[in-house]
């Protein structure tokens, strides 16, 4: 029996952004890692463990914690991070309420919103805060990130 899987090499294939992308990683490499040497640092590690939500990115229209998935469950699948929702409605949304104050978590924030309005069009205020809940910010209240993503709701468009 081997037991180093998680130091053997292996190639896989992503699809992030509308780009793909092959890149040969460990089998132990998470995800954030991957996506950080590849160069999209928009998700940020934050607790490392899927408490704060910091790393979020969409998979298949789910949010996921990506210090919590490993880069090779990720193979041939399509990935948003935040850097594919660049000037966005949502983005603009969180810049109109000041959603933000220090903006680490911010990208996160903008993620785990942008799946929530893939998945509903029309998501209820309770569960807007549902769906944010999974998500820390410790510098500013979350009524502003509520208002936000509430007017976005409209605007779901923004990357199909």
């Amino acid at each position: 029996m081997n037991r180093n899987l998680g130091n053997q090499n292996t190639t896989i294939r992503l699809k992030i952004n509308q780009e793909r992308y092959e890149r040969e990683i460990l089998a132990s490499d998470l995800l954030l890692d991957v996506l950080r040497k590849i160069g999209f640092t928009g998700a940020k590690p934050g607790c490392l463990n899927g408490d704060c939500g910091a790393c979020t990115v969409i998979m298949g229209k789910q949010p996921m914690k990506s210090c919590l998935v490993l880069a090779i469950e990720a193979n041939d699948t399509e990935i948003i991070t935040i850097e594919g929702l660049h000037k966005t409605p949502i983005q603009q949304a969180f810049v109109e309420h000041f959603a933000f104050q220090c903006g680490y978590c911010t990208p996160g924030f903008i993620m785990n919103a942008t799946a929530l309005l893939l998945n509903d069009d029309d998501p209820t205020p309770e569960k807007i805060k549902t769906w944010l809940s999974s998500n820390i910010c410790r510098c500013t209240g979350y009524k502003e990130i509520e208002e936000a993503v509430h007017s976005a709701i409209h605007n779901i468009k923004f990357i199909e």
